[in-house]
């Protein structure tokens, strides 16, 4: 009897490897043809704006034509912008994490003067575009006698207004924690604080890191906004300059693009990879 039931015990095991081999073959294969997908897209991206002219029975396709020049001389310069971009991004996604989760708990408060608070800001941010805050902090409080400069203006309205739509991602990571778990701390004597700083906030963190990598890519793309104060120099502030001056704005756009798409990838990969390691907790 013993020796049968190992037997079939095995013969399930060796068919569970099996499946689970062709499982990984399946999601290698469609890896490999999206890769593949890809590749020829890029490939077909390339060729619409190399110059070149593609004949077909009569009709004849031109190519967007670019001044490889331009792109040599100011490749660099516009380069340079990213480091400004970068710093921009980070200052603003730390702001708002710090501000996401101070409005998450307020309204989560019972407390109705936190709570007010807390939504007031959230509709209020919510309710106006980020351009127009932008310009608000950098142009309108001077008359109030506070000045900043384009970067830290900059900063602060993105800042708040990433901080007010990622209030909900907090909101919804504070309240994925089962009520039991706070019952528990609570029996054990834990505090109502103890129990949101050591059990609450660090599973809630985990819940919302992920999405919090989305809000982070879109940040560096909506730092673009910055520009038009007209005193950062980042990545589209360096690219319209020149392409202004030497009326090759089709060019100095295109490297703008291709260095905030490179950013994108760099960041929705290593997002990936965050959520993947977080995952291995629920497997």
């Amino acid at each position: 009897m013993n020796l049968f039931t190992k037997q079939e015990d095995s013969a399930s095991k060796s068919q569970a490897e099996l499946l689970y081999q062709a499982q990984r073959r399946k999601e290698q294969l469609f890896r490999t043809n999206v890769g593949l997908s890809w590749g020829v897209l890029l490939l077909i991206l390339v060729f619409l704006f190399s110059g070149n002219s593609l004949t077909i029975a009569n009709f004849t396709f031109n190519t967007i034509k670019l001044d490889q020049q331009f792109i040599k001389d100011n490749m660099f310069f516009i380069a340079g912008g990213l480091w400004e971009t970068i710093k921009i991004s980070i200052l603003s996604i730390a702001f708002a994490t710090g501000l996401a989760l101070l409005a998450a708990l307020g309204r989560l408060s019972n407390n109705p003067p936190i709570y007010a608070l807390s939504t007031f800001y959230v509709s209020l941010i919510r309710g106006t575009p980020l351009y127009l805050q932008i310009f608000f902090f950098f142009l309108a409080l001077p008359q109030l006698g506070i000045v900043l400069s384009g970067t830290l203006a900059g900063v602060v309205a993105l800042g708040l207004n990433y901080g007010a739509y990622m209030s909900e991602i907090f909101r919804a990571g504070i309240a994925s924690v089962g009520k039991g778990q706070r019952e528990a701390a609570l029996a054990i004597g834990m505090t109502p604080g103890q129990t949101m700083q050591r059990i609450v906030i660090p599973q809630a963190m985990r819940f919302a890191i992920p999405p919090m990598g989305n809000e982070f890519i879109a940040m560096t793309k909506d730092s673009a906004l910055v520009s038009a104060t007209g005193f950062v120099h980042e990545l589209m502030w360096r690219s319209t300059k020149v392409g202004r001056a030497q009326f090759r704005n089709l060019e100095a756009l295109i490297m703008a693009a291709i260095f905030y798409w490179i950013m994108t990838l760099i960041l929705t990969y290593a997002q990936s990879w965050l959520e993947s390691r977080l995952a291995k907790g629920d497997r």
